[in-house]
Protein backbone atom coordinates (compact mmCIF):
# COMPACT_ATOMS: atom_id res chain seq x y z
CA UNK A 1 0.00 0.00 0.00
CA UNK A 2 3.03 2.27 -0.24
CA UNK A 3 2.92 2.78 -3.56
CA UNK A 4 0.10 5.52 -4.50
CA UNK A 5 0.00 5.13 -8.18
CA UNK A 6 -0.50 1.23 -7.36
CA UNK A 7 -2.93 2.37 -4.65
CA UNK A 8 -4.81 4.35 -7.33
CA UNK A 9 -5.06 1.60 -9.39
CA UNK A 10 -6.78 -0.30 -6.53
CA UNK A 11 -9.21 2.61 -6.21
CA UNK A 12 -9.94 2.49 -9.92
CA UNK A 13 -11.11 -0.92 -9.46
CA UNK A 14 -13.69 -0.30 -6.73
CA UNK A 15 -11.62 -0.51 -3.52
CA UNK A 16 -12.43 2.18 -0.86
CA UNK A 17 -10.10 3.54 1.89
CA UNK A 18 -11.65 3.73 5.01
CA UNK A 19 -10.63 3.96 8.88
CA UNK A 20 -9.66 0.43 9.59
CA UNK A 21 -6.71 1.23 6.90
CA UNK A 22 -3.26 2.74 7.55
CA UNK A 23 -3.38 6.04 6.12
CA UNK A 24 -0.32 7.49 7.46
CA UNK A 25 1.94 6.43 4.57
CA UNK A 26 0.28 9.66 3.03
CA UNK A 27 2.09 11.83 4.84
CA UNK A 28 5.58 10.29 4.38
CA UNK A 29 5.52 9.01 1.19
CA UNK A 30 7.08 10.82 -1.80
CA UNK A 31 5.27 14.28 -2.88
CA UNK A 32 5.36 13.90 -6.63
CA UNK A 33 3.98 9.65 -6.53
CA UNK A 34 1.59 10.64 -4.53
CA UNK A 35 0.55 13.70 -6.61
CA UNK A 36 0.67 11.45 -9.34
CA UNK A 37 -1.53 8.79 -8.12
CA UNK A 38 -4.10 11.24 -7.40
CA UNK A 39 -4.05 12.45 -10.93
CA UNK A 40 -5.00 8.59 -12.45
CA UNK A 41 -7.79 9.12 -9.84
CA UNK A 42 -8.55 12.57 -11.24
CA UNK A 43 -8.50 11.46 -14.35
CA UNK A 44 -10.19 8.31 -14.23
CA UNK A 45 -13.87 9.35 -12.04
CA UNK A 46 -14.09 12.92 -13.14
CA UNK A 47 -12.35 13.17 -16.94
CA UNK A 48 -11.20 16.32 -17.64
CA UNK A 49 -14.22 18.40 -16.64
CA UNK A 50 -13.17 21.58 -14.64
CA UNK A 51 -16.50 22.90 -12.11
CA UNK A 52 -16.05 26.61 -11.80
CA UNK A 53 -18.06 28.05 -8.84
CA UNK A 54 -18.62 32.25 -8.01
CA UNK A 55 -20.02 33.10 -4.75
CA UNK A 56 -21.09 36.92 -3.62
CA UNK A 57 -21.13 37.56 0.38
CA UNK A 58 -25.02 38.16 0.39
CA UNK A 59 -25.03 39.17 4.02
CA UNK A 60 -21.59 40.24 5.84
CA UNK A 61 -20.50 40.63 9.55
CA UNK A 62 -22.22 40.81 12.95
CA UNK A 63 -21.65 37.07 13.24
CA UNK A 64 -22.61 35.47 16.52
CA UNK A 65 -20.42 32.28 15.93
CA UNK A 66 -16.78 32.50 17.22
CA UNK A 67 -14.95 30.83 14.81
CA UNK A 68 -11.17 31.14 15.10
CA UNK A 69 -10.13 32.06 11.34
CA UNK A 70 -13.24 34.07 10.66
CA UNK A 71 -12.85 37.94 9.71
CA UNK A 72 -16.85 38.12 9.91
CA UNK A 73 -17.19 36.78 13.45
CA UNK A 74 -18.60 39.56 15.94
CA UNK A 75 -16.09 38.46 18.53
CA UNK A 76 -13.08 39.40 16.18
CA UNK A 77 -12.41 43.56 15.70
CA UNK A 78 -11.43 42.51 11.69
CA UNK A 79 -13.02 45.74 10.82
CA UNK A 80 -14.90 44.43 7.85
CA UNK A 81 -17.36 45.64 5.90
CA UNK A 82 -21.06 45.09 7.71
CA UNK A 83 -24.00 45.05 6.33
CA UNK A 84 -27.61 43.36 5.79
CA UNK A 85 -28.75 40.78 3.05
CA UNK A 86 -28.57 42.54 -0.26
CA UNK A 87 -31.69 43.21 -2.88
CA UNK A 88 -32.74 40.48 -5.25
CA UNK A 89 -32.45 42.42 -8.29
CA UNK A 90 -28.07 42.86 -6.84
CA UNK A 91 -27.96 39.23 -7.01
CA UNK A 92 -29.44 38.88 -10.12
CA UNK A 93 -27.07 41.52 -11.63
CA UNK A 94 -24.05 38.99 -10.05
CA UNK A 95 -25.16 35.65 -10.92
CA UNK A 96 -26.03 36.92 -14.50
CA UNK A 97 -22.31 38.47 -14.90
CA UNK A 98 -20.91 35.37 -13.87
CA UNK A 99 -22.87 32.97 -16.21
CA UNK A 100 -21.81 35.41 -18.97
CA UNK A 101 -18.64 34.55 -18.41
CA UNK A 102 -18.36 31.41 -18.17
CA UNK A 103 -18.76 29.87 -14.33
CA UNK A 104 -20.98 26.53 -13.92
CA UNK A 105 -22.59 27.89 -10.37
CA UNK A 106 -23.76 30.35 -8.40
CA UNK A 107 -23.91 30.32 -4.25
CA UNK A 108 -25.22 33.18 -2.10
CA UNK A 109 -23.19 33.17 1.50
CA UNK A 110 -24.03 34.92 4.47
CA UNK A 111 -22.31 35.30 7.57
CA UNK A 112 -24.37 34.42 10.70
CA UNK A 113 -25.26 30.73 13.18
CA UNK A 114 -28.42 30.65 10.07
CA UNK A 115 -30.22 32.61 8.17
CA UNK A 116 -34.14 33.56 9.63
CA UNK A 117 -37.30 35.64 9.25
CA UNK A 118 -37.16 38.52 6.89
CA UNK A 119 -33.77 37.58 5.59
CA UNK A 120 -34.76 34.51 4.94
CA UNK A 121 -37.30 35.03 2.92
CA UNK A 122 -35.32 37.95 0.87
CA UNK A 123 -32.93 34.99 0.06
CA UNK A 124 -35.83 32.79 -1.39
CA UNK A 125 -37.25 35.47 -3.59
CA UNK A 126 -33.78 35.56 -4.85
CA UNK A 127 -33.26 32.51 -5.13
CA UNK A 128 -36.44 31.86 -7.41
CA UNK A 129 -35.64 35.12 -9.61
CA UNK A 130 -32.01 33.43 -10.36
CA UNK A 131 -33.80 30.38 -11.04
CA UNK A 132 -36.00 32.22 -13.57
CA UNK A 133 -33.58 34.47 -14.95
CA UNK A 134 -30.31 32.35 -15.39
CA UNK A 135 -29.46 28.49 -16.14
CA UNK A 136 -26.42 28.89 -13.75
CA UNK A 137 -26.85 25.71 -10.50
CA UNK A 138 -27.20 27.41 -7.90
CA UNK A 139 -25.79 27.07 -4.21
CA UNK A 140 -26.69 28.31 -0.79
CA UNK A 141 -24.42 28.64 2.22
CA UNK A 142 -26.63 29.92 5.26
CA UNK A 143 -25.64 27.94 8.36
CA UNK A 144 -27.21 25.90 10.31
CA UNK A 145 -31.07 26.28 9.16
CA UNK A 146 -34.11 23.88 9.75
CA UNK A 147 -35.55 21.26 8.16
CA UNK A 148 -38.34 23.12 6.60
CA UNK A 149 -35.87 25.91 5.32
CA UNK A 150 -34.18 23.00 3.45
CA UNK A 151 -37.14 21.96 1.50
CA UNK A 152 -37.93 25.91 1.00
CA UNK A 153 -34.43 26.46 -0.90
CA UNK A 154 -35.13 23.37 -2.86
CA UNK A 155 -38.06 24.13 -3.87
CA UNK A 156 -36.95 28.00 -4.76
CA UNK A 157 -34.41 26.43 -7.61
CA UNK A 158 -31.44 25.82 -4.98
CA UNK A 159 -29.77 22.28 -6.21
CA UNK A 160 -26.54 22.19 -3.71
CA UNK A 161 -26.05 23.52 -0.23
CA UNK A 162 -22.45 24.21 1.36
CA UNK A 163 -21.63 23.66 4.75
CA UNK A 164 -18.11 22.88 6.27
CA UNK A 165 -17.05 20.33 8.80
CA UNK A 166 -13.69 22.52 8.68
CA UNK A 167 -11.73 20.54 10.38
CA UNK A 168 -11.94 16.96 12.39
CA UNK A 169 -14.15 16.00 14.91
CA UNK A 170 -11.37 16.18 17.83
CA UNK A 171 -10.28 19.64 16.64
CA UNK A 172 -13.18 21.30 16.09
CA UNK A 173 -13.61 22.58 19.78
CA UNK A 174 -10.05 24.01 19.24
CA UNK A 175 -11.47 26.01 16.34
CA UNK A 176 -15.01 27.10 17.58
CA UNK A 177 -17.03 26.64 20.84
CA UNK A 178 -20.87 28.41 19.82
CA UNK A 179 -22.00 24.99 17.91
CA UNK A 180 -20.30 21.96 17.60
CA UNK A 181 -19.22 18.76 15.18
CA UNK A 182 -22.41 17.27 15.66
CA UNK A 183 -24.60 20.30 14.68
CA UNK A 184 -22.33 20.61 11.04
CA UNK A 185 -23.54 16.96 10.53
CA UNK A 186 -26.70 17.15 11.32
CA UNK A 187 -26.99 20.52 8.73
CA UNK A 188 -25.32 17.84 6.26
CA UNK A 189 -28.21 15.57 7.14
CA UNK A 190 -31.31 17.97 6.55
CA UNK A 191 -29.84 19.10 3.33
CA UNK A 192 -29.80 15.80 1.75
CA UNK A 193 -33.10 15.13 3.30
CA UNK A 194 -34.64 17.79 1.63
CA UNK A 195 -32.93 16.56 -1.76
CA UNK A 196 -30.24 18.48 -2.31
CA UNK A 197 -26.27 17.68 -2.68
CA UNK A 198 -24.26 18.91 -0.10
CA UNK A 199 -20.82 20.90 -0.62
CA UNK A 200 -18.56 20.35 2.35
CA UNK A 201 -14.78 21.23 3.46
CA UNK A 202 -12.63 22.77 5.54
CA UNK A 203 -9.50 24.61 6.48
CA UNK A 204 -5.95 23.47 6.30
CA UNK A 205 -2.96 25.40 8.14
CA UNK A 206 -4.81 26.19 11.47
CA UNK A 207 -2.76 23.90 13.48
CA UNK A 208 -4.25 20.89 13.31
CA UNK A 209 -2.19 17.33 12.49
CA UNK A 210 -2.23 15.65 9.42
CA UNK A 211 -4.06 12.95 11.89
CA UNK A 212 -6.58 15.82 11.61
CA UNK A 213 -6.57 16.21 8.26
CA UNK A 214 -6.81 12.74 7.14
CA UNK A 215 -10.06 12.16 9.87
CA UNK A 216 -11.70 15.61 8.24
CA UNK A 217 -11.22 12.99 4.46
CA UNK A 218 -12.68 10.47 6.26
CA UNK A 219 -15.69 12.20 7.73
CA UNK A 220 -16.58 13.59 4.46
CA UNK A 221 -16.43 10.12 2.14
CA UNK A 222 -18.78 8.73 5.18
CA UNK A 223 -21.28 11.12 4.22
CA UNK A 224 -21.22 11.13 0.94
CA UNK A 225 -20.53 15.07 -0.27
CA UNK A 226 -19.95 15.87 -4.31
CA UNK A 227 -18.23 18.96 -3.54
CA UNK A 228 -15.22 19.12 -1.36
CA UNK A 229 -13.96 22.90 -0.76
CA UNK A 230 -10.42 22.83 0.71
CA UNK A 231 -9.28 26.64 2.06
CA UNK A 232 -5.67 27.12 2.62
CA UNK A 233 -5.90 29.67 5.78
CA UNK A 234 -5.16 33.16 5.11
CA UNK A 235 -4.14 34.28 8.75
CA UNK A 236 -6.57 37.63 9.14
CA UNK A 237 -5.34 40.26 11.82
CA UNK A 238 -7.46 40.75 15.13
CA UNK A 239 -8.42 37.21 14.66
CA UNK A 240 -6.87 34.23 17.11
CA UNK A 241 -5.36 33.05 14.30
CA UNK A 242 -3.34 36.28 13.07
CA UNK A 243 -0.29 34.88 14.25
CA UNK A 244 0.12 31.25 12.70
CA UNK A 245 2.56 30.74 10.22
CA UNK A 246 1.11 30.35 6.30
CA UNK A 247 1.27 26.63 5.18
CA UNK A 248 3.46 25.49 2.42
CA UNK A 249 2.59 25.31 -0.98
CA UNK A 250 3.88 21.49 -0.52
CA UNK A 251 1.66 20.97 2.63
CA UNK A 252 -1.69 22.01 0.52
CA UNK A 253 -0.47 20.13 -2.44
CA UNK A 254 0.15 16.71 -0.32
CA UNK A 255 -3.67 17.35 1.49
CA UNK A 256 -5.44 17.85 -2.02
CA UNK A 257 -3.63 14.52 -2.98
CA UNK A 258 -4.51 12.49 -0.21
CA UNK A 259 -8.30 13.48 -0.14
CA UNK A 260 -8.88 12.39 -3.81
CA UNK A 261 -7.70 8.88 -2.67
CA UNK A 262 -9.91 9.40 0.08
CA UNK A 263 -12.86 10.65 -1.58
CA UNK A 264 -11.90 9.97 -5.05
CA UNK A 265 -15.60 10.57 -6.95
CA UNK A 266 -15.83 13.87 -5.53
CA UNK A 267 -15.44 17.27 -6.85
CA UNK A 268 -12.32 18.80 -4.78
CA UNK A 269 -12.33 22.42 -4.77
CA UNK A 270 -9.72 24.58 -4.12
CA UNK A 271 -11.11 27.71 -2.55
CA UNK A 272 -9.35 30.11 -0.52
CA UNK A 273 -5.18 30.75 -0.34
CA UNK A 274 -5.08 29.60 -3.67
CA UNK A 275 -2.41 32.91 -4.10
CA UNK A 276 -0.44 30.64 -1.82
CA UNK A 277 0.49 28.48 -4.68
CA UNK A 278 2.38 28.96 -7.40
CA UNK A 279 0.34 29.48 -11.04
CA UNK A 280 -2.50 30.16 -8.85
CA UNK A 281 -2.76 26.45 -8.59
CA UNK A 282 -1.66 24.85 -11.54
CA UNK A 283 0.61 22.15 -10.06
CA UNK A 284 -2.65 21.48 -7.85
CA UNK A 285 -4.71 20.43 -10.75
CA UNK A 286 -2.59 17.93 -12.09
CA UNK A 287 -2.68 16.30 -8.27
CA UNK A 288 -6.40 15.64 -7.66
CA UNK A 289 -7.98 18.89 -7.86
CA UNK A 290 -10.71 19.58 -10.81
CA UNK A 291 -12.57 22.27 -9.53
CA UNK A 292 -12.43 25.61 -8.38
CA UNK A 293 -13.87 28.75 -6.78
CA UNK A 294 -13.52 31.59 -9.21
CA UNK A 295 -14.93 35.32 -9.73
CA UNK A 296 -13.90 38.60 -10.74
CA UNK A 297 -14.59 40.24 -7.01
CA UNK A 298 -12.90 37.22 -5.01
CA UNK A 299 -9.45 38.44 -3.24
CA UNK A 300 -8.70 34.74 -1.96
CA UNK A 301 -7.58 33.37 -5.25
CA UNK A 302 -5.70 36.04 -7.17
CA UNK A 303 -6.82 35.00 -10.50
CA UNK A 304 -10.08 36.43 -12.45
CA UNK A 305 -12.45 34.11 -14.25
CA UNK A 306 -11.08 34.55 -17.80
CA UNK A 307 -7.25 33.59 -16.18
CA UNK A 308 -8.67 30.37 -14.33
CA UNK A 309 -10.30 29.35 -17.74
CA UNK A 310 -7.49 30.01 -19.80
CA UNK A 311 -5.45 27.82 -17.40
CA UNK A 312 -7.37 25.25 -17.11
CA UNK A 313 -7.94 25.07 -20.78
CA UNK A 314 -3.47 24.57 -20.59
CA UNK A 315 -3.32 21.83 -18.65
CA UNK A 316 -5.80 19.82 -20.55
CA UNK A 317 -8.99 20.14 -18.65
CA UNK A 318 -12.45 21.48 -19.95
CA UNK A 319 -14.36 24.34 -18.25
CA UNK A 320 -18.46 24.05 -20.78
CA UNK A 321 -20.19 21.58 -19.31
CA UNK A 322 -19.08 22.20 -15.15
CA UNK A 323 -19.80 19.46 -12.90
CA UNK A 324 -22.22 16.64 -12.64
CA UNK A 325 -25.61 16.80 -10.93
CA UNK A 326 -27.16 13.19 -10.93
Amino acid sequence: MNDPKHLAREIISGRRLGRDDDLGFMVTCGLDGLCEGADMLRRHFCGERADLCSIINGRSGRCSENCKFCAQSAHHCTGIAEYGFLDADRILDECLYNEKKGVHRFSVVTAGRTLTGEDFEKAVAAYRLMSEKSSLKLCASHGLLTQEQFFRLKEAGVVRYHANIETSRRNFPNICTTHTFEDKLECIRRAKNAGLQVCSGGIIGMGETWEDRLDMALTLAETGVRSIPINALIPIKNTPLENLQRISEQDILRTVAMFRFIVPQADIRLAAGRDLLSGCGRRAFLSGANSTITGDMLTTSGNKIAQDIEMLHEIGFDTKGGGDDE
